[in-house]
C-alpha cells in the first residue's frame, strides 16, 4: 500500500495552514491592498488591442528586454545593477529563499510582517527567526543587531514601508543592518508608490548585499502578477538559475510594457489614494474608541476594543477588511483597512462609527 501525504510530505510542510483568501462577491473588498480604481476606458482599450497582437501560441520572450527597460525607468533602477523578473514578488521571495537554502542555513525578519518571508523560509527548509517589533511597531535595531550577531542569518528580510503595520522604518538604520549583515539584506519596497519616495533603491550599487523587492500589484497591475529584484550582478546570476523559464507569460509582459509607457495614469492614481489615506486618517482619529496607527502605505492599522465583533460587524454591512487579531501578539484587535475610493471609504468610516457607537448612543 502506497504512503499517503502524512507518511511523505515534511513535518514543517504538515503543520502549515495554506494562504486564505476570503470572497469577496458582492462585497466592498478592502482587505487585500489592491488599488481601488480601474483603467481609464480609452487606455484600456489601447491595451486590449496591443494583447490582441500578442503570438499565444509562441513562448514569451525569455529575456524580456522590453519590458525589463520599461520596468527599470518606471523604477528608477540604477544603471549598475541587473534585474530579474517574477510572477509576482511572492516568487522571488521564494527564489531568493531557495538560492541561500544551505544546509543549517537561517533567515531573520521583522515581526509582524509579510507572512511569505517566513513561508518561503520553511518551504526552503531554512531555520526562520523573528525579531518583534516595538508596541508601536517602530524598529528594535539593537535586538535586530543584537539577533543578527547570535544567528548569522543567510538572509534578512526588511519590508519599507512594513505590511500590515504601514510604517517606514528609519533609513539609516536599515543601512546600518545592512553594513551589519552577514549574508543578503533584502528590502522589499512593494508600497514604494505611495510613500513619498522613500527607497534604498539607490543604496543597492553601493552595497553588494543589499537586494531590493518591487511589484507592480500595488501600482494598480495586480491582476498582471509581475515583481522585480535589482542587485548586485553576482547575486542576480545566482537567481537567475532557479527563474523558472518563461516564468513571465506573454499577456503580462505586454500588459506591463504598454502600461508602465502610461506611468502618468496609474502614478495619479496613487495620489489619490494618499490623498483619501490622509482623509481617512482625520476621520479615524476622531473616533476615540479606536488606535490608529500611522501609515506610509495604501492601507491603514486600527486597533479596535473587539476585532472579532468590528470584522464581523463590517461584514455584515457588505465590506470586507483584513483582520489580524490572532495572528501575533502584537496585533492583537487589530484590523487592516486598505484604503478605497472616496466613496468605499465613507462606507468604512460610517460602519465602524455605528459599531465603535457606546450602547444606547
Amino acid at each position: 500500500m502506497s504512503k499517503g501525504p502524512r507518511e511523505l510530505v515534511r513535518e514543517e510542510i504538515l503543520g502549515l495552514k495554506g494562504y486564505a483568501v476570503p470572497s469577496a462577491i458582492g462585497m466592498v473588498k478592502l482587505d487585500a491592498m489592491e488599488n481601488p480604481y480601474e483603467l481609464p476606458s480609452a487606455l484600456a482599450a489601447a491595451m486590449g488591442e496591443r494583447l490582441a497582437a500578442v503570438a499565444v501560441n509562441r513562448y514569451p520572450d525569455p529575456r524580456a528586454a522590453g519590458l525589463k527597460a520599461a520596468l527599470r525607468k518606471a523604477m528608477a533602477v540604477p544603471d549598475g545593477l541587473e534585474v530579474i523578473l517574477g510572477n509576482g514578488s511572492d516568487e522571488l521571495i521564494q527564489i531568493v529563499s531557495l538560492a541561500l537554502a544551505r544546509p543549517g542555513a537561517a533567515v531573520l525578519s521583522l515581526e509582524p510582517s509579510f507572512v511569505m518571508y517566513r513561508l518561503s523560509a520553511l518551504a526552503a527548509g531554512m531555520a526562520y527567526h523573528g525579531v518583534a517589533l516595538r508596541e508601536d511597531f517602530s524598529l528594535d535595531e539593537a535586538a535586530l543587531l543584537a539577533a543578527m550577531e547570535r544567528i548569522r542569518p543567510a538572509l534578512v528580510w526588511i519590508a519599507y514601508p512594513n505590511n500590515p503595520s504601514g510604517n517606514l522604518f528609519a533609513r539609516e538604520a536599515i543601512l546600518r543592518i545592512v553594513a551589519a549583515a552577514p549574508g543578503v539584506v533584502v528590502v522589499d519596497e512593494a508600497y514604494h508608490a505611495f510613500s513619498e519616495g522613500a527607497t534604498l533603491m539607490g543604496e543597492a550599487g553601493r552595497h553588494p548585499n543589499l537586494i531590493v523587492l518591487r511589484t507592480v500589484s500595488k501600482l494598480g497591475l495586480a491582476g498582471l502578477r509581475l515583481g522585480l529584484a535589482a542587485g548586485a550582478a553576482p547575486w542576480i546570476e545566482q537567481f537567475e538559475k532557479l527563474r523558472p523559464p518563461y516564468n513571465v507569460n506573454a499577456l503580462t509582459a505586454a500588459a506591463a510594457e504598454f502600461l508602465l509607457g502610461h506611468l502618468e495614469v496609474l502614478e495619479g492614481q496613487a495620489l489619490r489614494i494618499v490623498a483619501e489615506r490622509a482623509r481617512l486618517e482625520g476621520a479615524l482619529d476622531r473616533m476615540p474608541a479606536l488606535r490608529r496607527f500611522p501609515s506610509s502605505a495604501n492601507f491603514i492599522l486600527v486597533r479596535v476594543p473587539d476585532a472579532p465583533r468590528a470584522f464581523e460587524g463590517l461584514g455584515s454591512r457588505g465590506i470586507l477588511v483584513k483582520s489580524l487579531h490572532g495572528s501575533h501578539p502584537l496585533l492583537d484587535h487589530c484590523l487592516r483597512l486598505t484604503v478605497g475610493t472616496p466613496e468605499e471609504n465613507t462606507r468604512v468610516l460610517e460602519a465602524l462609527a455605528s459599531i465603535l457607537a457606546p450602547p444606547n448612543a
